[in-house]
């Protein structure tokens, strides 16, 4: 049980410019950010700017099995979801993907974005052991502290994503117009870019500050559990 617990996290590598890189502390990773850049439509009428984000979110599960600390290690390395860019497994994902539309519209003999509409979707997928019913109180202890965290970790990373669409089409719609749309279109592409860079850092440096506390957070959780679990028994 001690080594289910105690593997040391290893930190984030460097962060490519344009994309979220694996990590991986103890039984959390994410899967990198494949944004697709916002497709650009070219609006005529006149209008007043406004925006509109669509957010989807989705939770699924992969079954584990294992009697033993050491063996729902080996399974969650298993049979998690598979990173593309590194060829392994990991114990739980969040899948992140943003789109969209930007119209523009002619004000006053220049183009400026007429409305905005950023799209998020966000897939997080955790593990389920099968044989939680029939465990033992110590190792479903561990497991639902452990399950527990790994999903808290997730939800916050689509959170996170959810800030950063919402500032998005705010910082789309704060654009000053210019002189011609083929102006607009580079510097809604650009900010694009940045937005996402921004999104991709902020993910990064969750993922660092988690890694870090992960051992001093699963001892402090288990504690508080095992606190509870004693009370009740009382």
């Amino acid at each position: 049980m001690g080594r289910f617990l105690l593997r040391s996290p290893r930190l984030c590598p460097k962060l490519a410019p344009t994309s979220i890189q694996e990590c991986r502390p103890m039984f959390r990773v994410r899967d990198p950010l494949r944004a697709a850049l916002i497709a650009f439509l070219v609006g005529l009428p006149l209008s007043n700017a406004s925006a509109e984000t669509l957010i989807s979110k989705s939770v699924t599960y992969f079954s584990i099995g294992g009697r033993t600390a050491a063996e729902l290690d080996r399974a969650l390395a298993a049979s998690g979801p598979l990173m593309k860019n590194t060829g392994t497994r990991h114990p739980g994902a969040t899948r992140i993907k943003f789109g969209g539309t930007i119209t523009y519209v002619s004000r006053r003999g220049r183009c400026a974005v007429g409305t905005a509409r950023v799209t998020l979707s966000t897939r997080i997928i955790l593990p389920r052991w099968k044989y939680r019913p029939q465990a033992g109180r110590d190792l479903a202890l561990v497991w639902d502290t452990l399950a527990a965290d790994i999903k808290r970790h997730e939800e916050r990373h689509a959170e996170i994503a959810r800030n950063h669409a919402r500032h998005m089409e705010r910082a789309f719609l704060g654009l000053k117009p210019e002189a011609d749309c083929e102006l607009m279109q580079a510097r809604v592409a650009e900010l694009s870019a940045s937005e996402v860079a921004s999104h991709d850092k902020d993910q990064a440096r969750f993922d660092r500050t988690e890694a870090a506390n992960f051992d001093r957070r699963m001892i402090r959780l288990l504690q508080y559990r095992l606190g509870a679990l004693k009370e009740a028994e009382r």
